[in-house]
């Protein structure tokens, strides 16, 4: 199993809805394509993770790279897991401009104890160290 992680800029802040939608189509791409992950945004900036076999992580990548919504895409890291650092998820996200977002499924709180609880992947040191920047810890 591969996973990739994927920092891009977005065109232009996006709104609450044009977020939902984006996790809404995400999600249920995911699922079809039995892909997992991660995906944050901070005021413009994106930052996602992606799980799942080679082919399927290449495809949603693909699909990233041609979205109009975004630019400056940057593939940070990719690699091989024995196991899913995110196998419950679909597509969680976190917003941390958008504090109603909180009560929607999927949404990821960083104070959490069992936040990104894997100290030792490459991947969630990562993430950590983007929710600390960002101050993803401070609601």
């Amino acid at each position: 199993m591969d996973y990739l992680v994927y920092v891009s800029t977005a065109k232009r802040l996006m709104t609450d809805d044009e977020l939902l939608d984006i996790l809404t189509v995400s999600r249920t791409r995911n699922k079809a394509n039995h892909i997992t992950g991660m995906l944050l945004y901070n005021q413009g900036t994106f930052i996602q993770v992606l799980e799942g076999e080679k082919q399927n992580v290449d495809k949603i990548y693909n699909s990233i790279e041609h979205d109009a919504r975004h630019k400056n895409i940057i593939k940070l890291i990719t690699g091989t897991i024995t196991n899913r650092n995110f196998p419950e998820w679909s597509m969680a996200f976190a917003s941390v401009n958008a504090e109603t977002l909180q009560e929607f499924e999927g949404f990821l709180n960083p104070s959490h104890p069992n936040f990104l609880g894997n100290n030792n992947h490459t991947t969630v040191n990562m993430l950590k160290v983007f929710a600390e920047v960002n101050n993803l810890t401070d609601y």
